[in-house]
C-alpha cells in the first residue's frame, strides 16, 4: 500500500539517541489501531521516533482494512527506525502462531505477547532503546499461558531485576495519581495498607519527579483512606495508625508533603495547584478523579525502574477493536510522556 504520508521530524521531543520501543499488546484488541494512528499524529505532536515489535503483516492488515494511510517498514534492528520513521511505521518483526481475529482472544498468541515485552526491555538494556511504550495486555488470556503476574508493572519490575517494587503512576495534564495499593479487592486493600507501602510509594514519587519529569522541588498530597479522612479516629484509625506516621517520617527526609487530606476534596481545580502528585490509598480513589478530569489523555507509567515506561490509560477493548473507532489519544499522550521522561532523564544524568 502506498500513500502520501508527508515527513515526520525524526527528532522529536526526546533526546535519548534511540528510539522508543512500543510493545504489541493483546493482538485481538485495539493495539494495533492506535499504534497506526498515533504515528500518523507524531509530526504533528512532536513525537519522539519509535518501533514497533509487532508482526508486520498484521499491522499494515490493519492499516489496510481501515484505509489508513500508512506504510509498514520491518527493519531488522531499532537503529534503523530513524532513518524510516519519516515515512513508514518502523516494526521490528515477531512471529504469531496463529492469525488474529479482532475482538476474539487466542490463548495461543499469549507467548507472543510476552515475547514482545521482554524484547523490548532487553533492547533498552543493551541501550539499543531508549524507553518503553506498552499496548494495553489482556491478563485473563496471559493467565491462560501461565502468566505469574498482576499485571504489567510487576512483570517488568521482574524482568528488570529491581529488587524493590515498582510504583504505578497515573497521569493526565493538571494531575498525577499513585495508588498505593493496586490490583486488589477493596477489602484486601485496606487490610494490606501497611506504613511501609505509603513510605516507598512516596519515596519513588518524590525521586520520578525530580529525575523523570523535572520538578525540582516535588510536592506530595496524601489521600485519607476514611471518609473525612477519619474525622480524628471517628470513622476508623488507619490514618492515626499508618498514614500519618508515613507523612511525618517523609517529611522528616525532606520531602514536602501534606496529609492525610479528605479524599473528597482532594482532586478540585484549586486543590491541584497545591501539589504536584496524590498518594492515593487504593486503586479507584486515584482512578477515578484522573478519568473524570481527562479520560481520553490518561497514561500509565511505572516509577522505580531503571527504564522509563509508560502505556495507555485504558484496556484492550475488545467490543470495539476491528471497527476502527479506538481513539488514539492515550496511546500519543503515552508517546509523548515517554519521550520528555528520556530527555529529562538524560538532563538530569549529566
Amino acid at each position: 500500500m502506498s500513500a502520501d504520508v508527508g515527513t515526520r521530524d525524526t527528532m522529536g521531543s526526546g533526546t535519548g539517541s534511540g528510539p522508543l520501543a512500543v510493545t504489541m499488546g493483546e493482538p485481538a484488541g485495539i493495539g494495533g489501531e492506535i499504534l497506526l494512528k498515533a504515528w500518523q499524529a507524531a509530526s504533528a505532536n512532536d513525537l519522539h521516533p519509535f518501533f514497533a515489535i509487532d508482526a508486520p503483516a498484521r499491522l499494515q492488515s490493519i492499516a489496510d482494512r481501515l484505509e489508513l494511510p500508512v506504510v509498514v517498514r520491518e527493519i531488522s534492528a531499532p537503529d534503523e527506525a530513524h532513518g524510516c520513521f519519516n515515512t513508514a511505521l518502523p516494526v521490528l518483526p515477531l512471529t504469531l502462531p496463529r492469525d488474529v481475529k479482532a475482538g476474539h482472544l487466542d490463548p495461543a498468541n499469549a507467548p507472543a505477547v510476552l515475547s514482545s515485552i521482554k524484547r523490548a526491555v532487553d533492547l533498552i538494556q543493551t541501550g539499543e532503546a531508549s524507553g518503553l511504550v506498552t499496548n494495553p495486555i489482556h491478563k485473563k488470556n496471559l493467565y491462560a499461558a501461565g502468566f505469574a503476574h498482576p499485571g504489567h508493572t510487576e512483570y517488568l519490575a521482574q524482568l528488570a531485576g529491581s529488587d524493590k517494587p515498582a510504583v504505578m503512576m497515573l497521569a493526565c495534564p493538571g494531575l498525577k495519581v499513585i495508588p498505593v495499593t493496586i490490583h486488589l479487592a477493596l477489602k484486601d486493600a485496606i487490610v494490606s495498607l501497611s506504613e511501609d507501602a505509603i513510605l516507598h510509594a512516596g519515596r519513588t514519587t518524590a525521586e520520578a519527579l525530580v529525575c523523570d519529569f523535572g520538578i525540582a522541588t516535588p510536592r506530595l498530597a496524601v489521600a485519607g483512606l476514611n471518609p473525612h479522612a477519619g474525622e480524628d479516629g471517628a470513622m476508623g484509625r488507619e490514618e492515626i495508625e499508618i498514614i500519618q506516621p508515613a507523612v511525618e517520617r517523609l517529611a522528616q527526609e525532606g520531602i514536602d508533603i501534606t496529609g492525610p487530606l479528605p479524599a473528597d476534596t482532594l482532586f478540585h481545580a484549586d486543590a491541584r495547584r497545591r501539589y504536584d502528585a496524590v498518594l492515593c490509598m487504593y486503586h479507584d480513589q486515584a482512578l477515578i478523579p484522573l478519568k473524570t478530569i481527562d479520560f481520553d489523555r490518561g497514561v500509565n507509567v511505572t516509577l522505580g525502574l531503571p527504564f522509563v515506561r509508560t502505556s495507555p490509560d485504558h484496556g484492550t477493548a475488545l467490543g470495539i477493536a476491528g471497527s476502527g473507532e479506538a481513539r488514539p489519544d492515550s496511546m500519543i499522550a503515552a508517546l509523548q510522556m515517554a519521550g520528555a521522561m528520556v530527555a529529562s532523564r538524560s538532563t538530569s544524568s549529566l
